[in-house]
């Protein structure tokens, strides 16, 4: 909408907002500035106005006020009661929810939407300033840069298409999904939707996306399922895929201080020399538990040569992969790894949320 229509349908809203009584059309032409001279142009300018004004919800009322008779001429207003919004009335309880949620968006792309509902609120009379009872200061950091084109997407109801790197790989592959919904657990963000190329439900972490996050369809062609909950699909650990699972592994001794925590039925081995011949206290053998490959295989790998999985399988494999990746990257993480917590077994503390866009 040019700056020209905008001021003009501003000035056409105030106008009728303004009349207590109904404008004709000719009234309307006198009092607002940008209509042209020419009748039949003003006619055809006015109709568009009207029609735009219907479109954004105005309440555009259509009446006379004369009584009876034949003749009268229709005129126009916007009835105040229509068009204003209540009175706002909070409790402080709420204002200060509402003032924690504005504050929580941060360097994000709704960091503007939130400020300036807040600055709605404030100029409506609400106080929202929270700083004197609230201890903690919330964010929700949203760095990735794939963030702002997905969440508009889901907004949009558009079909995507990106480059993703899984966990452990050194190449990227093209992925096509149907975004239901982008979602954070501990500071990490995960797409939630249908994936094309897979023909399944799949969840993919955003800080994975490499490049761009382009549209791959109209908008309005993606339908989220009934009784979908995208939450429950990154994050509910009651899919068997999931479930705990045993890892047999080998933990150098005097080292691997991390997973020995949580390490059981743990018995000495020895290593073997090359010649048939076993050297005695080298290595202890243990098992782990773990629910995510995805989360437990970077997190070993950060030991190196000190732990060594010999099952199950995927999860070998994937250390050996996130290790061949680290080579590649000069020998750098290919992505930080988050200290496991004091209280849990190591794979089981902080997971990825069963993410499963590999």
């Amino acid at each position: 909408m040019s700056r020209r229509k905008t001021e003009r349908l501003l000035n056409l809203v105030v106008c009728l907002l303004a009349t207590r009584r109904y404008l004709t059309a000719e009234q309307i032409r006198r009092a607002v500035p940008g209509y042209p001279e020419s009748d039949e142009a003003f006619k055809r300018m006015f109709e568009r106005d009207k029609e735009e004004l219907r479109e954004l919800g105005v309440p555009l009322e259509v009446g006379s006020d004369q009584q009876g008779g034949g003749g009268e001429e229709i005129g126009y207003r916007i009835p105040p009661q229509a068009y204003e919004l209540p009175d706002i009335h909070l409790t402080p309880d709420e204002a200060a929810v509402l003032g924690i949620a504005a504050r929580v968006w941060q360097r994000a792309s709704m960091a503007d939407a939130a400020s300036g509902a807040l600055l709605k609120l404030r100029a409506a009379g609400v106080e929202t300033d929270v700083t004197a009872a609230v201890g903690i200061e919330p964010r929700v950091n949203t760095q990735d840069p794939a963030f702002p084109a997905l969440w508009e997407a889901v907004r949009d109801g558009r079909p995507v298409a990106f480059d993703y790197q899984g966990v452990g790989r050194t190449s990227v592959s093209r992925r096509h999904l149907e975004p239901w919904g982008v979602v954070s657990r501990r500071g990490r963000w995960y797409a939630v939707g249908f994936d094309r190329d897979r023909d399944e439900q799949r969840v993919f972490r955003l800080s994975r996306i490499t490049g761009d996050v382009a549209a791959d369809g109209p908008a309005g062609s993606v339908t989220v399922p009934d009784g979908v909950d995208v939450r429950r699909i990154a994050f509910d650990w009651g899919d068997p895929v999931n479930e705990p699972r045993p890892a047999t592994v080998r933990l150098r001794r005097g080292a691997a201080q991390g997973p020995r925590r949580w390490a059981r039925d743990v018995r000495p081995v020895g290593e073997d020399a090359g010649d048939g011949a076993w050297e005695q206290g080298t290595w202890d053998e243990a098992v782990l538990t773990f629910r995510d490959v995805d989360r437990f295989a970077p997190y070993l790998a950060r030991f190196a040569d000190d732990v060594v999985v010999l099952d199950p399988p995927d999860l070998r494999d994937a250390v050996i992969q996130h290790l061949k990746a680290v080579l590649a990257c000069g020998g750098h993480p290919v992505e930080p790894v988050e200290p496991v917590g004091p209280t849990e077994p190591a794979g089981a503390a902080e997971t990825d949320g069963g993410v499963n866009g590999r």
